[in-house]
């Protein structure tokens, strides 16, 4: 009777999770998705970043407690340390006993249609240019070479503190990555996403004693030619020294 109680059991935990259904005939699974490119994968030069830090810093409490929007940023350059971590908050791996390999942020169905870039000048140990953040090597990709703040800043209607930051941390997303699975909802997880990841990436940098703000006001088409249209951009973060 105990092991035919444990079998039931089991059997009602897959049927109200869904395990062992068949997916509806066209639906694609998460295996489905097409794999962000990986660093290397072009012949593009690569930049391994700092292993992250997971331990130490503020706590959660005081950071929520100092988090505020910055516009305002001193003329002294992040360094690759800063730059690393910053990008492991928004989206980079964590390690996790029981599932394996996950990511610091969530993602519906864990898809994670999100790409982070750097649009950097003042940068430790880093040449000015333009770089893709790959999670899975926690290294950057580069792009193209030299500063583009100005030119990141005019995309964004003018906002200053886009050009004199050290550095704007640029995400895309990916929306066909989430609507082949979820329909037409799939743009609003995207969304929820890219929520996620900034408020990620805006509570490092108080942990870092840095700032930041959210930039949603910005031409699409101006952003995406800068970071290489890779996805729809849906957020820019300028991030200094307060």
């Amino acid at each position: 009777m105990r092991a035919l109680s444990c079998l039931l059991c089991v059997a009602l935990f897959m049927l109200s999770s869904g395990c062992g259904r068949e997916a509806p005939k066209g639906s694609p699974t998460v295996t489905d998705m097409p794999e962000a490119p990986r660093a290397g994968d072009s012949g593009r030069e690569t930049v391994s970043l700092p292993h992250p830090r997971t331990k130490g810093g503020l706590s959660l409490e005081e950071t929520l407690n100092r988090r505020q929007s910055w516009r305002v940023f001193q003329d002294r350059p992040l360094t690759l340390e800063e730059v690393g971590q910053l990008l492991w908050a928004a989206g980079g791996m964590k390690a996790d006993a029981a599932s394996g390999a996950t990511r610091t942020a969530p993602s519906a169905g864990g898809i994670y249609p999100l790409h982070f870039f750097l649009v950097c000048g003042n940068v430790e140990g880093l040449p000015a240019g333009v770089y893709r953040y790959e999670p899975s090597a926690h290294a950057l990709e580069a792009l193209s070479s030299g500063d583009r703040r100005k030119e990141l800043a005019r995309a964004a209607m003018g906002q200053v503190m886009v050009a004199e930051a050290p550095a704007s941390l640029v995400i895309t997303a990916d929306y066909e990555w989430v609507e082949a699975r979820y329909g037409e909802r799939g743009w609003r997880y995207a969304h929820l996403d890219a929520g996620c990841a900034s408020q990620n990436l805006a509570l490092q940098a108080v942990s870092l004693g840095l700032g930041t703000v959210v930039v949603g006001a910005f031409d699409d088409d101006a952003v995406g030619r800068i970071v290489g249209e890779t996805g729809t951009p849906l957020v820019i973060m300028p991030v200094g020294r307060p």
